[in-house]
């Protein structure tokens, strides 16, 4: 999510657990590196974005239904989210 964002990330140590049991545990949990230092608060903001969504809460512009959570789309008329 972060690449697509414009963040270029890796994931590094992603098969490690295969050697769990041999080596201390925190050796082998992935990790997520962001490849330019530069892009670091950026990241983070994105991470907890990603990680604390906003409840949006919109009203249909057709039928007046109103929509909570992550819809782009009215669930009652199919009408498609009105952009800010």
């Amino acid at each position: 999510m972060l690449s697509q964002s414009g963040i270029p990330t890796s994931v590094q140590r992603a098969f490690a657990s295969s050697v769990s049991g041999g080596v201390p545990p925190d050796q082998t949990l992935p990790e997520l590196w962001v490849e330019d230092e530069a892009d670091h608060a950026r990241a983070l903001v994105r991470l907890h974005e990603l990680q604390h969504p906003q409840r949006r809460v919109w009203a249909c512009p057709q039928c007046h239904e109103v929509i909570d959570g992550p819809f782009e789309q009215c669930w009652n008329c199919g009408a498609a989210m009105p952009t800010p």
